[in-house]
């Protein structure tokens, strides 16, 4: 009886782990191998070239601009993203009533669909659209924004983050509910403020929620896609391109399966790399 236990658990455990093999292990395996190969999907030969699709990524400036922007969507999306969620949970913590009207209200843009979003801002940013037409009524000077080399990638940048805010609201709500009111209670008898309680209690208390946000949401803006292709495709001359777009390009308009695989390995090493530092840097045990 013991063993047919335990052989029913272990039977369990292999479906779900020989499908997460097949749909995420190989394929990375797999481009691995063609990102040292010239991959021509017409010809049946496939010759290895080394190191040559790597050389001929950083020989193109396209390639360059998409990790300078890349980088810039997660070293400014990320903080403002965190803190604006962060903002949000501790209002609505202090809440006594409609607390499930704002959080709804706050979650929507999550579950809505991104593709509509982005194309909702385009038309409201564009050069004729709603916001230009409401500047010019109160006496500004009409503005680019996505068409704007300066202004593209911030204005999808904060898309991005008012379209997660409920997702990071969500995740610190959760996250300060497990903080122990007697702690905050103890600290105000001695005297400790609001700020000095968020500083020395809440935040600490909350490293593990953080660590967590701040590594999902790196992985998240890292792979930054949607919003660019749908808002910008990557314009104006490339200064909103995101690294996931310039891979796409690269293997279903240009056909160039190599060099496409060897950017994925570069995404990849960028995701597993920074993953990592963040739970080194962040992870910390705190006792009280």
């Amino acid at each position: 009886m013991l063993k047919q236990k335990y052989l029913f658990i272990y039977s369990c455990l292999l479906i779900p782990l020989l499908f997460f093999l097949s749909i995420r292990i190989v394929p990375i395996l797999y481009s691995f191998n063609i990102s040292f190969r010239e991959w021509d999907m017409l010809s049946e030969e496939k010759p290895f070239v080394g190191l040559q699709n790597f050389v001929h990524l950083f020989q193109d400036e396209v390639f360059i601009a998409s990790i300078r922007n890349t980088l810039i969507y997660v070293i400014v999306g990320v903080p403002a993203q965190l803190l604006v969620g962060l903002v949000i949970a501790l209002l609505l913590q202090r809440l006594n009533r409609l607390k499930g009207f704002f959080r709804t209200l706050y979650f929507i843009p999550y579950v809505t669909s991104v593709v509509a979003v982005s194309w909702v801002f385009r038309w409201t940013l564009m050069k004729n659209g709603i916001v230009n037409a409401l500047l010019i009524k109160l006496g500004f000077e009409p503005q680019l924004f996505l068409g704007s080399p300066s202004q593209g990638i911030y204005i999808i940048i904060a898309v991005i983050i008012w379209q997660n805010i409920g997702f990071q609201m969500l995740i610190f709500l959760t996250g300060l509910e497990t903080v122990p009111k007697s702690y905050e209670e103890a600290a105000a008898i001695d005297g400790a403020n609001s700020w000095q309680r968020l500083w020395s209690i809440t935040l600490p208390l909350l490293n593990p929620v953080i660590v967590f946000s701040v590594v999902i949401a790196t992985i998240s803006f890292l792979q930054s896609f949607t919003q660019v292709l749908n808002m910008t495709n990557g314009g104006p001359l490339n200064s909103t391109v995101s690294l996931v777009l310039y891979i796409y390009n690269l293997a279903f308009k240009h056909f160039k399966m190599g060099e496409a695989s060897a950017a994925t390995i570069i995404l990849f090493v960028m995701i597993l790399s920074l993953s990592l530092l963040q739970m080194k840097i962040l992870n910390r045990k705190i006792e009280y």
